[in-house]
């Protein structure tokens, strides 16, 4: 193991150490309970009653698992939330559990309340603003190398990632940089589907199938090009995931490039060094979209453009900038009193030298050199670097005898006449 990946890993086991370190462990409902009435209620809460009413629509629905079965699931829910040690999981996630319910339980939609699923918009519309149909473009040519590039992004990657950036981010960065991430992730997924219930379109497998032939509802899904995966790795998981997907007609608008974009967007926010990797990943996927026929490009473009907006319409104003890099509690980023007021921290002793004429500490008054003819004021007062004259800074302060000259002084004022040399007193042979 190189010396780089040992230093890597210890990097991430010491996170991980300190993330375990600063969860909340009790499991006791009464913690929560306690929390809650002391919590003070605004108007930004009001988005758990959406929660509530969006659960109960599809929960009455579902019909797989059956009532009362069912019923195990928000009693699952509240449970989660009531522990400590799990809501502090289950309450962020909120919207993902949202999202989740949402495309699951869309299946169970009556037929009388669907919309007529569109066969030809799409790919006239690619053909219109793009001038050929790209996505049949890229389908031309295929190949196992090919076919395995595409299937890592939109097979493996689409589903593991999301855990990936949320990990990291409870790991490097603040509690609040993975709500956003789960706030953000959860609602773009649950307006795709959202749009994909009220606007069904077809994918590129299906016009490769059936041509432009009406579609009904009781049609399958098909896995398009993944079928060439399952014949590769001898299984059928892709073949039976994709004919029994609960919206079949969800072309537009792509979540696999929506959650591909919003994934860098994350990454290269709040770990810039990322930045150039997660656009070549992202870039990789929109293309397999269109190479294994999910998707035309008018697809990836709108999953893409709707990823941008939501993260963009998230993303708080306290995460802007340099606040998005600060680790988990942000010690690195409390700014000290002399920045806040903009001054120069007296600590930081390369911001002034004395001069040539000066010695290496300050004079004090105490201790006057005896020395006919040495000025106490050139030995005294230090001078700024050259360049710092004109700063606002902290004057230096040696003394007050250094600020004033001698022969300003006089007994009227209450000094001392003490001259600007000293004299030495006669010994008593001398008197």
């Amino acid at each position: 193991m190189s010396v780089n990946v040992r230093k890597a890993v210890n990097t991430v086991l010491q996170a991980f150490v300190a993330g375990v370190g600063r969860l909340d462990k009790s499991i006791s409902p009464t913690v929560t309970l306690n929390r809650l009435r002391k919590h003070q209620f605004t108007a930004a809460d009001s988005i758990h009653l959406l929660h509530i009413a969006n659960a109960t629509f599809w929960l009455v629905l579902m019909r797989e698992p059956g009532f009362p079965l069912k019923l195990a699931i928000p009693a699952i829910w509240i449970l989660a939330l009531l522990v400590p040690l799990t809501s502090q999981f289950f309450l962020p996630a909120t919207p993902v559990f949202m999202w989740l319910i949402t495309y699951y339980s869309s299946r169970f939609i009556p037929t009388e309340w669907r919309p007529d699923i569109s066969v030809s918009l799409l790919p006239t519309l690619e053909s219109v603003l793009y001038g050929a149909n790209i996505s049949d473009i890229l389908t031309r040519f295929t190949h196992p190398i090919l076919d395995i590039i595409a299937w890592l992004p939109y097979g493996v990657g689409h589903f593991t990632i999301p855990f990936f950036v949320a990990a990291f981010l409870w790991l490097f960065r603040t509690k609040e940089s993975l709500h956003l991430w789960a706030r953000t992730f959860g609602y773009l997924n649950m307006a795709g589907v959202v749009i994909q219930i009220l606007f069904p379109c077809s994918a590129p497998w299906y016009e490769l199938i059936h041509g432009l032939t009406p579609a009904n509802y009781t049609m399958k899904g098909s896995p398009g090009g993944l079928a060439r995966i399952d014949a590769l790795l001898h299984s059928t998981a892709y073949t039976v995931g994709f004919s029994n997907a609960p919206v079949v007609f969800g072309a537009f608008p792509s979540l696999h490039a929506g959650c591909a974009t919003i994934e860098a967007l994350f990454l290269s926010h709040f770990f810039p060094q990322t930045t150039r990797y997660v656009w070549i990943y992202t870039g990789v996927l929109y293309w397999a979209t269109m190479y294994l026929t999910h998707h035309y490009l008018i697809d990836v473009v709108g999953g893409a453009c709707l990823a941008i907006a939501f993260f963009y319409l998230f993303l708080p104003d306290n995460m802007r900038g340099d606040a998005a890099l600060a680790p988990p509690g942000g010690l690195s980023n409390q700014r000290s009193k002399y920045e806040v007021y903009d001054l120069e921290d007296p600590t930081d002793a390369a911001a002034f030298e004395l001069s040539d004429a000066s010695s290496d500490e300050e004079m004090d008054i105490t201790y006057r050199s005896p020395k006919p003819g040495l000025s106490f004021t050139a030995a005294a007062v230090p001078t700024l670097k050259k360049g710092q004259e004109g700063k606002k800074n902290h004057r230096h302060t040696a003394s007050i005898a250094s600020l004033i000259r001698g022969e300003e002084r006089s007994a009227e004022d209450g000094w001392s006449p003490v001259s600007a040399t000293f004299t030495v007193p006669p010994t008593r042979g001398e008197r």
